[in-house]
């Protein structure tokens, strides 16, 4: 794991596509986001390979957070919310 800020870029990109073996998926998350380049990488990927941004971790944990183990919801405490819209 690394911290960086900014967007991550093609090479990034083209440096985990070369780790993985035959059989792989990959899953690269950056709270940065992504450069186009990058995500045109991913596209062209012979892998199954996945982009999480932000806002995209932010929807998993929202939206898979009543299946995580409680151990994993000690981590991240969340409390839903409800409120009336006009």
């Amino acid at each position: 794991m690394k911290h960086r800020d900014g967007s991550m870029g093609a090479p990034a990109i083209r440096g985990f596509i070369g780790a993985l073996r035959e059989g792989d998926s990959g899953l690269f998350v950056s709270t940065g986001g992504f450069t186009r380049e990058a995500r045109y990488e991913a596209d062209r990927s012979t892998f199954p390979l996945t982009l999480v941004d932000l806002d995209d971790l932010a929807d998993l944990i929202v939206n898979h957070y009543e299946s995580f183990v409680l151990e994993g919801r000690a981590l991240m405490p969340l409390v839903r919310i409800y409120w009336s819209v006009d």
